[in-house]
């Protein structure tokens, strides 16, 4: 059986792949605890703890071996399996994820994008073709992945009819809290409050000033 890893542990998984794979187009062999703790913004121990749940991935007075940790964490992550993913709503922030396609991921591809618009309808931004929300059952067949960026009062709707397209995962852009079985797996992200809970950190758990610094 495969061990659990925390939750976030996995969340910072994502973080030491993509340094490590600057590092391996740099040309460097080994990594340090210390040089990930300041690329990453995460303090050492809390690396070392992380990378403790793979066993013996470093040695010390050594560090990390850069190539073999990065073949470890690509196998972690799927780097090797593609995941297909569907815009739901190309609207300013779909057509962004669009022009963006998470180029720097080596596992995840938008492949397709529904809209309610016909003026949107028919046309492809950055060859990903934008269909008719009517036809989501229709077109959702080799897709895992969905990014909602439609209106809140939209949302539920909408993903009732995912969830029964067959989708896993859902990224919600939307303000709403959307419902879902127990076997489908949403991450809510509120451009908003995350806006508001950095002004209230800034406001009341205020860093260094540069002089002290």
């Amino acid at each position: 059986m495969e061990r659990k890893i925390p939750q976030a542990t996995a969340k910072r998984l994502p973080l030491y792949y993509r340094f490590l794979n600057n590092l391996q187009h740099q040309g460097k062999s080994r990594v340090s605890s210390k040089e990930l703790s300041l690329a990453v913004k995460v303090d050492s121990a809390t690396i070392r703890r992380d990378f403790s749940y793979f066993g013996a991935l470093g040695k010390k007075g050594y560090g990390y071996n850069v190539e073999y940790l990065l073949g470890f964490f690509r196998k972690t992550l799927n780097q090797d399996e593609l995941t297909n993913v569907a815009i739901i709503g190309v609207g300013n922030l779909g057509t962004a994820f669009l022009h963006y396609n998470f180029l720097k991921n080596n596992n995840t591809k938008i492949v397709m994008a529904f809209d309610a618009d016909p003026k949107k309808v028919g046309q492809d931004v950055e060859g990903v073709p934008i269909y008719p929300i009517d036809n989501l059952e229709e077109k959702l067949k080799d897709v895992r992945v969905a990014i909602l960026t439609i209106p809140a009062s939209e949302a539920q709707g909408v993903t009732e009819r995912l969830v029964k397209a067959g989708i896993e995962g859902i990224l919600n852009f939307t303000p709403a809290r959307i419902s879902v079985p127990n076997y489908v797996r949403v991450h809510h992200i509120d451009l908003a409050i995350e806006l508001q809970s950095l002004v209230y950190f800034m406001n009341h758990y205020p860093l260094p000033d540069k002089e002290e610094i």
